[in-house]
């Protein structure tokens, strides 16, 4: 790969007038750049150490001097690391540096180093740099407004075990500054998740002599709750507590059973609360009408937190009780409460019924305060309103000096040199840092627009698209929503009975157009084939002599995918939310998750008990929707295509018994 095929001609230009031997040492050094990477990941400090020298002078050279500091970081002295940073002052490697250095001096709790290098930290994007970082001001005796309620809120948010948030939660329960049970929630988070190491940590700070017992309980619940005939004080009511919750990960029945037989007296309300929400969580991930039988034990909202309300939330809509859903969502945190998800379905909840004035206006306000063409309930919020989705005027264009500004960028040049040399995630972090991290508040919108405009120019669709999305007061649809290889994927989809719209909303979730994109479980290309789903659906459309190695063919790929959604979507009967399910998780599961009542397809989508696949759903639809508008011209309607979801109709055959 030529240097001057990626760079931009006026990087290029420059880079030639002044440093030609340079370029010439930046093209050659690829091949080193690469192999540095892949001893990187090794661990090989050795191999770094020799292919260093060789790396100096390429454009990716602070990769390469990032990576041979960052495997002996533990050994350096802080001279060396300054003159890392000196070197390469300004860029990302400098910043993930310095946030690697800040991990490492809190763990070695060198807190006067520490405290000299964060102010220089840009990113500060990482939670436990900014609980240690929070620790030693108070330690300094100049705490920072909320911190007792910032540490809380990082360490619950980090799922696996971290010293940072953990030691500073520590010391923060030792001052008195949080108390007992915000320790034990982050032990119920922990065993909800099974993350054994994690709920260890939290109840060493709390009940250190109790830590053994938490292996008991995680390896056999039952076992635990059968020889503790009682729960006296509250270390001993928490494991408990903590018992019922692993319980219910895997038996929500029994754990409803032992809570209501036996352990319910011993424990407080609050405790009571969150196990049954956790059973009621549980039940509903399964689609029980139990679930709602659970909740309703609950006697207060304000003791359970978002993850498990937002669960409550479902259920509910499931049930339609409406009035179920309008409290859960009330007593979620004013965070939750902003979420379009919870604000749509608040609003919904005051409309349902016969709402009175009052109602009928705080449900507009809400809708209001969403209402948008950027996601699937900021359209369904539209919607609600009287209105259909329609393209929303393009911005001002670009002028010259500002698509000249992007390309003169170091760090934009940087991350698509790596994108196109094979180094994917370091040129997508170089770019993501460039774009925005870094800058307080962000780059600013034009900025935005015009780096997406590089990234499209060059036919890096991902940045290309992730970059627009983020502009906050102007949409820019042609960047957002792309359509590369338009002939392939128009052409393919009409002459099969496909809407074009749905077949890009689908690609531009599953591989954002990245030609050769793999997922972690083996999917390939622009539609994120199976193999084994490839090679069935070769046989069953005819393409004869198929091998795996075409499914990352372009068209191959595009052939094959859109067959096999053809396929989904006649299984399901047309129906676009339920054929998104299938190509995301397989046709069997949403094949059980549509038994039971028949639901408005947002209330089902919301239910899907996988958070990939739910997320999927609504951005596939979503996605369809704002393609539909721009392909045709036409507003267009998101719940036109969502309709209603319920059992099969037992009389109708099924379409494709071995859809795999």
């Amino acid at each position: 790969m030529q240097l001057t095929q990626i760079l931009t001609p006026l990087l290029v230009s420059a880079l030639l007038a002044t440093t030609a031997p340079l370029v010439q040492a930046q093209t050659r050094a690829d091949d080193t750049l690469l192999e540095m990477q892949q001893a990187f990941k090794r661990g090989d400090r050795k191999k770094l150490e020799q292919l260093l020298p060789a790396a100096r002078g390429h454009v990716l050279e602070p990769w390469a001097g990032y990576w041979e500091l960052r495997l002996r970081l533990g050994e350096a002295q802080p001279a060396e690391i300054q003159s890392f940073m000196q070197r390469y002052a300004g860029s990302y490697q400098e910043d993930r540096m310095r946030n690697d250095w800040l991990l490492l001096l809190g763990q070695r709790r060198d807190w006067a180093q520490f405290a000299e290098q964060h102010p220089s930290y840009r990113m500060s994007d990482d939670r436990e740099v900014r609980c240690y970082a929070l620790l030693i001001d108070d330690i300094k005796g100049n705490p920072q407004p909320g911190a007792a309620d910032d540490i809380k809120r990082n360490w619950y948010a980090l799922r696996d075990a971290d010293d940072g948030c953990t030691h500073a939660a520590s010391q923060f329960y030792a001052g008195k500054k949080i108390s007992a049970l915000d320790v034990w929630r982050k032990a119920r988070f922990a065993v909800d998740a099974n993350r054994p190491r994690v709920a260890r940590n939290a109840v060493e700070i709390v009940a250190p002599d109790a830590v053994a017992q938490v292996k008991e309980l995680m390896d056999a619940p039952t076992k635990y709750l059968t020889a503790r005939a009682t729960a006296r004080g509250q270390a001993r009511q928490e494991l408990v507590t903590l018992a019922l919750i692993k319980l219910a990960s895997g038996d929500p029945d029994n754990a409803a059973a032992q809570l209501d037989g036996k352990w319910s007296v011993h424990l407080s309300p609050e405790e009571r609360n969150w196990v049954w929400g956790v059973i009621g969580k549980q039940q509903a991930q399964k689609l029980s009408s139990d679930a709602n039988r659970a909740f309703a034990n609950i006697t207060r909202d304000a003791d359970l937190n978002d993850d498990i309300l937002g669960w409550k939330v479902r259920a509910a809509l499931r049930a339609g009780q409406w009035k179920v859903v309008g409290k859960a969502i009330d007593a979620m945190s004013e965070e939750g409460r902003q979420d379009s998800t919870w604000v749509y379905w608040k609003a919904r909840s005051l409309l349902a019924g016969k709402p009175g004035e009052a109602e009928r206006a705080e449900a507009r306000k809400l809708l209001e305060g969403i209402a948008s063409t950027r996601g699937f309930y900021e359209q369904l919020a539209t919607e609600e309103l009287g209105q259909r989705i329609a393209m929303p005027p393009a911005p001002a264009p670009l002028t010259a000096e500002e698509k000249a500004a992007a390309r003169a960028n170091p760090g934009l040049n940087r991350g698509l040199y790596a994108i196109f040399l094979g180094l994917r995630s370091e040129g997508v972090r170089e770019w993501n840092y460039a774009t925005n991290l870094h800058i307080p508040g962000g780059m600013p919108d034009r900025e935005l627009l015009a780096a997406a405009d590089f990234a499209c120019a060059r036919e890096v669709w991902d940045r290309c698209i992730n970059t627009s999305e983020r502009t906050r007061s102007v949409i820019e649809t042609s960047q957002r929503f792309p359509t590369p290889f338009r002939n392939a994927v128009v052409e393919r989809a009409n002459s099969i009975g496909l809407d074009p719209a749905y077949v890009y909303g689908l690609i531009r979730q599953e591989s954002r157009f990245i030609m050769d994109a793999r997922s972690h479980v083996g999917a390939s290309g622009l539609m994120q084939v199976m193999p084994a789903t490839a090679r069935w659906t070769a046989k069953k459309i005819g393409m004869t002599n198929f091998t795996a190695d075409q499914i990352n063919d372009r068209d191959t790929n595009i052939a094959i995918g859109t067959a096999y959604l053809k396929l989904a979507l006649d299984d399901f009967a047309g129906s676009m939310p339920m054929a998104a399910a299938a190509y995301n998780a397989g046709p069997g599961r949403p094949r059980n998750w549509r038994n039971g009542p028949v639901l408005d397809a947002a209330i089902w989508a919301e239910n899907v008990p996988f958070g990939e696949t739910r997320d999927y759903v609504k951005k596939v639809l979503a996605n369809t929707t704002n393609y539909a508008a721009m392909l045709t011209g036409q507003p267009q309607s998101l719940k036109g295509r969502l309709g209603t979801i319920g059992p099969r109709d037992a009389s109708a055959p099924e379409v494709n018994k071995d859809l795999p």
